[in-house]
């Protein structure tokens, strides 16, 4: 099916199948609790980047209903779960069908380095867009625009009627979050292979490496080379580990991935893997561990593009009220919040008309002094 109301479909099939029925693995980490998922996008993403309770942002984490906005809570996806509604049919934004087997594959080794690409276009794109919305933060002065940051009431995604770029900001930067976290699960990057069995599609090789991956270079533009035995796997939503249709005789995503299990979401620690390939040895602990790390590497790198965007004072402040739930009081070291009543405008107001006012009554002291020193004795 082809257009928005095509993928929409897809989305709403896929999220029914998870639902009421105990699937083949999910196309992804989990982002809801049923279906043999348990929210894995959001506990990882806490993992990561929220701060711990009782304390403040100091910029590197964010705080609880920051943190909701990005990572979803209960029934809300956040930024982080929006691809599983509007974009599980799209392979790029879940590093899927970069599959690739060395002697005899059906895809050559330059078509699943183009799959791969794909992803990391698409979620370049993602980051870069996040970037740009993060500049309706501030007004033309500098200065954060409370209208922009309220989280009066959660952020609504993927609508028209949602225009703080607070939530947009942070929308679009968990959609590029999302596939950098499943790169880990969906791919071979950190895990191995089951040793009991022979090499083959139901058994790819691991290639064991650490995060964060070169490969996921999403402030960039350039292309990064590929390791000849990087693989991820075909997603067909009939996956399994026998692939069918378009997925008969390739590495499956059912086959490799890594996407489900129980994640601590305050230390990260990863517990009973359910996939096939998140069993094999500790493959599920070192998918999420890549994930914690790349998010935290991702959220390094987003700050650092906005300093190169709008210099360091404005993406100072500009990450300063993407992390604290209340920037009006939580920046107070930054330049002051605006908000529409002009109440700041009237404090700047009345601080510039004290400053002159103190300079002359400075003046008029010493010019009584003056005058004391010359009167007669």
């Amino acid at each position: 099916m082809r257009g928005g109301s095509g993928r929409a479909l897809l989305a709403v099939v896929a999220l029914a199948s998870a639902i009421v029925s105990v699937p083949d693995p999910a196309a992804a980490f989990g982002t809801i609790d049923g279906g043999g998922q348990r929210r894995e996008h959001e506990r990882i993403t806490r993992a990561a980047v929220a701060c711990a309770a009782g304390t403040g942002s100091d910029g590197d984490c964010f705080e609880p209903l920051s943190m909701a906005q990005l990572a979803g809570r209960g029934q809300k996806f956040g930024g982080v779960g929006a691809p599983d509604r509007t974009e599980v049919s799209v392979p790029a934004a879940h590093c899927d069908d970069a599959d690739y087997l060395a002697g005899g594959y059906p895809r050559t080794r330059d078509e699943a380095s183009t799959g791969l690409r794909a992803c990391v276009d698409h979620l370049r794109r993602r980051f870069r867009e996040a970037v740009g919305l993060a500049a309706g933060l501030l007004d033309g002065e500098g200065r954060i625009m409370s209208a922009e940051v309220d989280l009066g009431t959660d952020c609504v995604l993927d609508s028209a009627d949602e225009q703080r770029a607070k939530c947009l900001s942070l929308e679009r930067f968990g959609r590029a979050l999302h596939g950098a976290q499943d790169f880990y699960a969906h791919s071979n990057w950190t895990d191995s292979a089951d040793p009991a069995r022979p090499t083959g599609p139901d058994n790819p090789p691991g290639l064991d490496l650490p995060a964060p991956s070169p490969v996921l270079d999403l402030s960039g533009s350039g292309t990064r080379a590929v390791p000849r035995d990087l693989t991820t796997g075909c997603f067909v939503l009939a996956d399994q580990v026998t692939g069918t249709g378009v997925c008969e005789r390739r590495i499956t995503h059912a086959a490799l991935n890594k996407d489900n299990g129980l994640v601590d979401p305050v230390t990260g620690a990863a517990t009973d893997p359910t996939t096939p390939r998140g069993r094999v040895a500790d493959n599920f602990a070192k998918a999420v561990t890549g994930a914690i790390v790349e998010t935290r590497h991702q959220w390094r790198e987003f700050q650092a593009a906005l300093a190169g965007d709008y210099g360091q004072e404005k993406a100072s402040l500009m990450v300063c009220a993407l992390t604290h739930d209340d920037p009006g009081t939580g920046c107070r070291a930054q330049p002051p919040v605006v908000h529409r009543s002009g109440r700041d405008g009237t404090a700047r107001t009345v601080v510039a008309l004290a400053v002159p006012g103190v300079l002359a009554g400075a003046a008029i002291l010493l010019l009584l002094l003056r005058r004391r020193r010359r009167a007669p004795r």
